[in-house]
């Protein structure tokens, strides 16, 4: 049958089209390895992360996963692996979350927010200092999963550095938080020595003897420092709370006490760069005051010594049939010279009272 008719009982005829699946984006892994005894078993390459769930359940090992931006289904799978609640597959899909820590099960949560200093010529009013990101670690019985937002904070020198360290790795899943933990706060303080730099150049801008009368820039840095500061501060109260679960080895208590102690150091230093940049902008916007003060100074004074031959001239203006002067072949010139003369004593005065 042809027609619309046609068309729409066939239409109605045809068995429904199934679903499309979706599938894991296999780019998102970085690297799968398994660690057991301080060094890593699974060789050099990255294997898949079924495997080596495996593997990590027979041998008493542990596998850590590095996951870029991982799509929903790469995490539902991954859940499915590890045996992940629903919520860790909600929290993880998305960045920009706070830094904290929280356990669910047998999985402890600690997210960090990563930083990265910005390189620029010189400070503008639309300059980005710095960039940041996060990171989502996952610690398991058997696994430590790390999810990271955002292109600021790659683990592969973390991972690197932590496999020259078989003490720390013997440690199990815990020694991937710390290593983790230890490279974001070291980068805080890496950060906190550049932005110095910039406070120093415009704390010399904003004193010395010739100076711009932009300071947008100075607002710019501080909005900067907003961001540098949810990334730091919060994550103070979280490795404290950290020490307290009785998860944690005590072989590696010690090595979290210090990386609390760099991130107080951390911490400080940006407390102290808000302080100095508000004295820098009040500084900024009394010179500003007191410039244009200075202005309106000038402006008034000439104004004055203006007025002088103004008024003179105002008077011999009138128009007046009987005026002192007016018949006297020298009166122009008088008139001239008494106006230089006393406009030339105005300026005088104005100008040893400061006010030109």
């Amino acid at each position: 049958m042809r027609g619309p008719l046609g068309r729409l009982l066939q239409a109605i005829a045809r068995p429904p089209e199934k679903p499309r699946e979706r599938h894991a984006d296999p780019d998102a892994v970085v690297d799968c390895a398994v660690y057991a005894g301080g060094t890593r078993r699974s060789g050099p390459r990255r294997i898949p992360y079924e495997e080596a769930a495996r593997l990590a359940g027979r041998r008493g090992a542990f596998v850590w996963l590095g996951l870029h931006d991982p799509d929903r289904a790469t995490m539902i799978r991954v859940a499915e692996v590890f045996g992940l609640h629903e919520l860790h597959v909600d929290q993880t899909v998305t960045g920009g979350h706070r830094p904290g820590v929280e356990v669910l099960g047998e999985v402890t949560r600690l997210v960090l927010r990563t930083a990265r200093y910005v390189e620029h010529d010189r400070l503008t009013a639309t300059s980005e200092v710095v960039e940041t990101g996060d990171v989502t670690v996952l610690i398991g019985p058997s696994f430590a999963i790390t999810v990271r937002h955002g292109p600021v904070g790659p683990l592969w020198q973390v991972r690197r550095e932590l496999e020259t360290r078989p003490d720390v790795l013997r440690q199990g899943p815990w020694s991937v938080a710390y290593a983790v933990g230890s490279r974001m706060v070291d980068s805080y303080l890496d950060v906190a020595g550049h932005v110095e730099h910039d406070l120093e150049r415009i704390e010399e801008e904003t004193f010395a003897t010739v100076r711009s009368s932009e300071f947008a820039h100075i607002y710019q840095l501080k909005r900067e420092m907003v961001e540098f500061k949810r990334a730091v501060l919060p994550l103070a109260d979280p490795l404290t709370r950290l020490l307290d679960l009785p998860g944690v080895p005590a072989g590696l208590r010690p090595y979290f006490v210090d990386v609390r102690g760099r991130l107080a150091r951390a911490a400080d230093r940006v407390s102290g760069f808000d302080e100095l940049l508000n004295s820098i902008l009040q500084a900024r916007l009394a010179q500003v005051s007191v410039d244009q003060n200075h202005d309106m100074r000038k402006i008034a004074s000439w104004a004055a010594i203006a007025a002088v031959p103004t008024v003179i001239a105002g008077i011999f203006g009138m128009n007046f049939t009987e005026m002192p002067g007016l018949d006297s072949p020298y009166g122009f010139w008088t008139a001239i010279i008494v106006m230089i003369l006393i406009g030339g004593g105005v300026h005088r005065t104005l100008k040893k009272s400061g006010w030109l």
